[in-house]
């Protein structure tokens, strides 16, 4: 039996509705309403001629007219004359008070509703060409300030960064850290990057460029970077032109399923193996990672790739010395890898491009004015086929990555060491072991800021020490912090036993690195910053990948730093241009030089020279440097 409905339980339900619609319902209800008084009462008044005493009577438009002013302003109604009159203009201003005051409230609550939508972050973004953002971790702070020197040339740009942060948090917290961003403005949005819906909130159809970081307290973050890639592929109002998207991926295993996802709109940076090769190198030489930092930020000199018609059918090393202020690296042909340090009877051709160090694009100029000395010209090789002792202090995730890319460099019968305390690093070595094939791999236990620890374990005999960071077990600042006390108590070891061994260390925080240097260690690697610069250089440059990609290939051309007296005479005057050919009768591509007596200096970039004037010269000593790109 169905139950009899009242007229008030349905109006009931109708007010419900209206209420349950938004502001914007009860606006549009109460305006109806207001009009349906005030056209009531004057209606009343014109037809039964209720008119202020010693006027006319009044027409319905005038009626209407002086009803609303009452309704707006309740004061209007002290000065009417005549009962009748003043009684229908009361009861048209009290509704007006009523209807009013409730609508003002309603339009100062959806007022404030919207500048809460806004602080939430979820209003759409309106803008092209920008660079975006996904996911929130401490590579923000050095990806940005890379964007913003990049765009520093334009009127205006637009970095749009969307995370399940808090809106103004992320805001305050990019303001305190990075402050003024010159003509990019910088706009930060709330959503879950793996939402299809969410986003459109940034706008990646309008967009340059999209980086997708890899989340920090994610217990498999690249399955999360992938999920945002199909989000972003398969998005159903995706547009025709492909995407820019730049990933960082941890594991290599992981980086053919995401090629397989992203296609060719995919540009991988691996993490993992990246930072493994660039400590395993550092450690060998220390002042690789300023070479890295030098050649990857926006600051100074950076790598360029530019098409030369004029050289077509010149070789290689033909073309080295035709830049007197551009240090050449490679050529690379689209649609092809990079090849950095190409033999040098390699011809030119007129679909090649070369790869070059500026210090801007309108400053790459074919000006070379070669002036030999080829009295200066040496020609030496040191012997590198001396087993070398490597200990390794401290563990995280990269650290078996490490020890595999160690493998690659170190001649056959070194040896390894390992120290640290960890859950499962014994199984992990264990396992390791099996792989290595120019190392014996031995495993201590211990606390590596114990001295007592550290003075057991003969420093001395080590050829090169690998401290790293905790960073799986410990936030940023203990790890670094922990990593600090380690450099101190090994730097006082070494002055009080009289022994000089090389530290290479890892940090997590870039600004921990002035507090650490302290220490004196031979190297810091701030492997986050290299990766940020990295991903901040590709998102400008797509083709900039494959160049970086070769650079840290173990089988193509890397950059080593080899003693200066095996190329030209020390004591004596000598430019560039002579160690450049000095190199290039060595298959190899000079680009740079370090003056080890600034080795300690970070005003001075640790000594670091790239991309010099050819034509100044310059006195070296007996343990300067050369940076070249070599196959060994």
């Amino acid at each position: 039996m169905k139950s009899e409905v009242k007229f008030r339980d349905r109006l009931k339900y109708a007010v419900d509705n209206t209420f349950s619609k938004g502001s914007g319902a009860l606006i549009m209800w109460l305006g109806i309403l207001s009009l349906v008084i005030i056209s009531l009462v004057a209606l009343a008044s014109s037809l039964l001629r209720v008119t202020p005493e010693g006027e006319a009577p009044l027409g319905f438009v005038e009626a209407f007219w002086r009803s609303l002013m009452r309704t707006l302003d309740a004061g209007t109604m002290g000065g009417d004359a005549g009962w009748g009159y003043r009684i229908a203009m009361f009861v048209v201003t009290i509704g007006g008070v009523f209807v009013i005051s409730t609508l003002i409230g309603i339009l100062t609550s959806a007022v404030e509703g919207k500048l809460d939508d806004l602080r939430k972050g979820r209003s759409r973004l309106l803008e092209e060409n920008h660079t975006v953002i996904l996911g929130w971790t401490e590579q923000i702070y050095t990806i940005i300030p890379e964007i913003v020197e990049a765009n520093s040339n334009q009127k205006s740009s637009c970095v749009a960064i969307m995370s399940d942060h808090d809106k103004v948090e992320m805001e305050e917290s990019l303001q305190g850290r990075i402050g003024k961003t010159g003509t990019t403005h910088i706009v930060c949005r709330s959503g879950s990057p793996m939402d299809i819906t969410d986003l459109s909130i940034v706008s990646i159809n309008t967009s340059r460029s999209i980086i997708v970081l890899s989340p920090e307290d994610s217990e498999d973050p690249d399955s999360e970077v992938i999920k945002i890639i199909l989000a972003i592929t398969n998005h159903p109002d995706r547009r025709e032109e492909p995407y820019h998207i730049i990933a960082e991926i941890r594991n290599p295993r992981n980086s053919e399923i995401a090629k397989i996802v992203g296609k060719d709109e995919l540009e991988i940076i691996q993490t993992g193996e990246i930072v493994a090769r660039i400590i395993a190198q550092t450690c060998r030489q220390s002042g690789l990672s300023v070479v890295y930092t030098e050649l990857m930020d926006f600051g100074g000199d950076e790598i360029y790739i530019k098409h030369f018609p004029e050289l077509v059918g010149k070789s290689y090393g033909e073309i080295l010395p035709l830049f007197n202020k551009n240090c050449v690296m490679g050529i690379i042909t689209p649609g092809n890898p990079a090849q950095l340090n190409p033999p040098m009877d390699t011809i030119f051709t007129e679909n090649d491009q070369l790869v070059v160090i500026a210090e801007d694009d309108d400053k790459i100029f074919v000006d070379g004015k070669s002036a030999l000395q080829p009295e200066l010209i040496k020609s030496l090789k040191s012997d590198s086929s001396k087993p070398e002792k490597t200990l390794l202090m401290g563990w995280n995730w990269k650290a078996p990555s490490i020890i595999r890319e160690l493998d690659n460099y170190v001649p056959k019968g070194s040896a390894i060491t390992v120290v640290a305390t960890a859950d499962g690093v014994q199984e992990k070595l264990d396992d390791l072991s099996k792989e290595l094939k120019n190392q014996k791999l031995t495993f201590l236990e211990g606390d590596i800021t114990d001295r007592k620890n550290l003075e057991s374990l003969n420093l001395g005999s080590f050829s090169h020490i690998i401290l790293l960071c905790y960073s799986d077990d410990l936030a940023v600042q203990k790890a670094d912090a922990r990593t600090m006390i380690t450099l101190l108590h090994l730097r006082d070891i070494a002055e009080k036993t009289d022994q000089d061994f090389s530290i290479v260390s890892e940090m997590l925080d870039i600004r921990n690195r002035n507090l650490a240097e302290v220490s004196q260690a031979d190297d810091f690697i701030v492997s986050d910053k290299l990766i940020s610069l990295m991903m901040a250089q590709v998102s400008e440059n797509k083709s900039l990948n494959s160049v970086f990609q070769d650079i840290f290939d173990t089988d193509g051309s890397e950059i080593y730093l080899k003693p200066i007296s095996e190329y030209v005479e020390i004591g004596k005057p000598v430019n560039f241009y002579t160690v450049l050919e000095s190199a290039r009768k060595k298959n190899e591509t000079a680009i740079g030089f370090r003056l080890m007596a600034d080795a300690r200096n970070s005003s001075l970039s640790y000594g670091i020279h790239l991309n010099p004037d050819k034509t100044e010269k310059t006195i070296y000593a007996a343990n300067d440097k050369i940076v070249v790109l070599a196959n060994d």
